[in-house]
């Protein structure tokens, strides 16, 4: 029993260090420290700077500014002029900078009187409109060159030798060349002009996690593949700033720093949209990584190198160490794993690009009082599942219900949006209806941010849920295969009891950590909360723990799948399941991602309506499975055979499994 509850505290501290790291880092995206520039005095600049955390830099001109612009050195540029000013935005610096930059002038101008034009420089294109392809990218090519390091080590049982590093390299670039055919030519992420661009930065970035990986295994021994994902996934990724570095929180800005990912960000993005400047500094940490994983590896392995155990099973014969049979199955083990670990890295650039890089709303719940020709003109543009209601007080009972996702008044010329339902919607909603609005001569709709429960302060723009999602999913399988490593099993006479057990501990230290401590939700939800995390966890769990026991170690392997590779990238997350792809959107409902966050989030802002059915199919997923789990315990069915060191590198190969949307 003392070893269950290491293992399973070992699992509570990842799990909770992943929540702790990622909602901290992610939750509030707002400047700080943000470089940016100005070309001259200006009262609205010094209101903006008296609320907001920039770091203003003088620039001679308005060519000068733009100049910088387009050396990613800062992101955006005030330009006052005799009469009216000019605020230049760059959405491809930071998507959700671009919103927090036009958000605080535009209010700032306003109060002050002060005219102010809004110019948009490289802009993002369809395929990547709100600036997630470069961290989309960065989840198959961490975890590809994490897995290639762990099943190289599985099938030579060294972690040290010269060849090594030949070795891993080679997988880098043909890793390299597949996720570029699939991210570019094959999903269009970006446009093809980029193909060879990016390939040398892929293939870097994929070396430098490969080989510091492998470097790290050496050096600490079993423990060395926990160590690389709580250093490169868990730390390193929420340091990444993916969405904009100077939207993270300044300490998260300074650890970034001494990790692969925010180098990786950096590189990928500046040579996506910024002609490659300003990558020097990102390259060189890179292949500074790269080079010292390779000199670690060589090293070591000619002058302290790891024997391997040849000692054949009792059972079987095993070919003499250095005939040429061993050499060519050692060769075709070495193929055979190098292949597993590509194929991952491919599902991963397949599942997460192709759902997440352009979302696009498909028959968006929308509600109207009333006819309008600005509705009429919208629905040319923008799709929209038009739902008609007798007055406003109707509309808004339906969003209360979580079944719209805004409404229009045309009595009161008022359109209504709701911040809790989508993190893109209210924006997608007021620039078309606005736009629509221009275009016909009409005057401004007033817009009306509408919640039944509102945003958490610390979650304006309603990532939270989606974020906490990533490590209860991940808490739940891991927990499983945790336990079956400690007891040797894949069942046990307490095995559902431990499971459940250690989901409501998960669920109240989550719940407390994200709550009352990051206050990412409403602190008063806390005790629905709860119950909610606890199910979610242990639903994943005994179905992780059925798999196991049917499948041996490849259960996990299967349930990352089920859950991680299908689950996350259906579930709809902030953007809303509207946004995803058909085919997305058609397998999520049979999932239990998507289910844990409709009845998460749907539960905490609107005060569960709308949930039954994502309920009951959580309650199938704990339910069935346990069901199965008992019977197998009662029945004493045959153990498939496992070590646990083969268990333990089936935990280390999925700890790393689900980086955030």
């Amino acid at each position: 029993m003392k070893k269950v509850v290491v293992a399973l505290g070992i699992v509570l501290l990842v799990q909770c260090a992943f929540a702790l790291c990622l909602i901290s880092a992610l939750q509030l995206l707002v400047p700080r420290n943000m470089p940016f520039a100005v070309t001259g005095a200006s009262q609205v600049v010094n209101a903006v700077t008296s609320e907001v955390s920039l770091e203003t830099i003088s620039y001679a001109n308005e060519s000068a500014a733009v100049d910088a612009i387009g050396q990613s050195k800062v992101y955006g540029a005030y330009i006052p002029g005799a009469t009216s000013d000019t605020l230049i935005v760059v959405p491809s610096k930071s998507f959700f900078g671009r919103v927090e930059l036009e958000g605080a002038f535009a209010a700032a101008a306003k109060k002050l009187g002060r005219p102010v034009e809004v110019r948009i420089v490289k802009p993002l294109p369809q395929s990547d409109r709100l600036g997630a392809v470069t961290g989309l990218l960065l989840v198959p090519l961490l975890i590809g060159g994490y897995l290639a390091s762990v099943v190289l080590f599985k099938a030579t049982r060294t972690a040290a030798a010269p060849w090594r590093v030949a070795i891993l390299v080679g997988y880098s670039a043909v890793a390299a060349v597949l996720t570029d055919l699939i991210a570019g030519p094959g999903i269009g992420a970006y446009s093809n002009s980029h193909f060879w661009p990016l390939l040398p930065c892929f293939m870097l970035v994929t070396a430098s996690v490969a080989l510091a990986s492998a470097a790290v295994q050496r050096l600490v021994g079993p423990l060395g593949s926990l160590l690389v994902v709580l250093l490169f996934i868990v730390i390193g990724g929420a340091g990444a700033g993916g969405s904009g570095l100077s939207l993270l929180p300044t300490y998260w800005q300074e650890i970034g720093a001494f990790f692969p990912p925010q180098s990786a960000v950096t590189l990928i993005r500046n040579v996506l949209y910024f002609h490659g400047n300003r990558i020097i500094t990102p390259a060189l940490i890179l292949g500074a990584y790269a080079l010292a994983g390779a000199l670690v590896i060589g090293i070591l392995g000619r002058w302290h190198p790891v024997r391997t155990n040849t000692t054949p099973p009792p059972d079987k014969e095993m070919d003499a160490p250095g005939t040429k049979s061993s050499a060519a199955k050692n060769a075709v083990r070495i193929l055979a794993a190098l292949a597993i670990a590509a194929l991952m890295q491919c599902l991963f650039t397949s599942n997460y690009i192709s759902s997440g890089h352009a979302p696009v709303a498909v028959g968006l719940p929308f509600g109207v009082t009333g006819s309008s020709p600005i509705l009429t003109a919208v629905e040319k543009q923008f799709s929209l599942k038009v739902t008609h209601y007798p007055n406003e007080s109707a509309a808004k009972e339906a969003i209360n219900q979580s079944k719209l996702y805004g409404a229009l008044v045309p009595a009161s010329n008022t359109l209504i949006v709701v911040p809790t339902k989508s993190d893109i919607a209210p924006l997608d909603l007021v620039t078309h209806f606005q736009s629509a609005a221009k275009s016909l001569g009409q005057p401004p709709l007033k817009v009306e941010q509408y919640a039944p429960t509102p945003l958490a302060k610390k979650d304006p723009f309603n990532l939270v849920v989606s974020l906490m999602l990533v490590p209860l999913l991940i808490g739940g399988y891991v927990s499983s295969t945790m336990l079956k490593t400690v007891t040797g099993a894949p069942t046990g006479r307490w095995r559902g009891l431990i499971l459940a057990g250690f989901a409501i501990v998960a669920g109240l230290v989550i719940s407390l950590i994200v709550g009352p401590w990051l206050q990412g939700f409403p602190t008063e939800k806390f005790w629905i909360v709860w119950p909610i995390l606890a199910l979610i966890i242990a639903a994943v769990a005994v179905t992780a723990a059925v798999l196991q026991k049917l499948l041996g170690a490849a259960g996990t392997l299967v349930t990352v799948i089920l859950i991680m590779l299908f689950g996350n990238p259906s579930s709809g997350g902030a953007n809303g399941v509207p946004y995803l792809p058909d085919f997305w959107r058609t397998i999520g409902p049979y999932l239990p991602p998507r289910n844990a966050y409709i009845l998460l989030h749907d539960t905490i802002y609107f005060d569960g309506h709308g949930t039954t059915q994502a309920l009951l199919i959580l309650l199938a997923y704990l339910v069935i499975p346990g069901a199965a789990l008992g019977f197998l315990d009662w029945f004493r069915t045959p153990e498939i055979p496992v070590t646990p060191e083969t268990e333990t590198e089936a935990t280390a190969m999925t700890v790393p499994i689900g980086a955030p949307p």
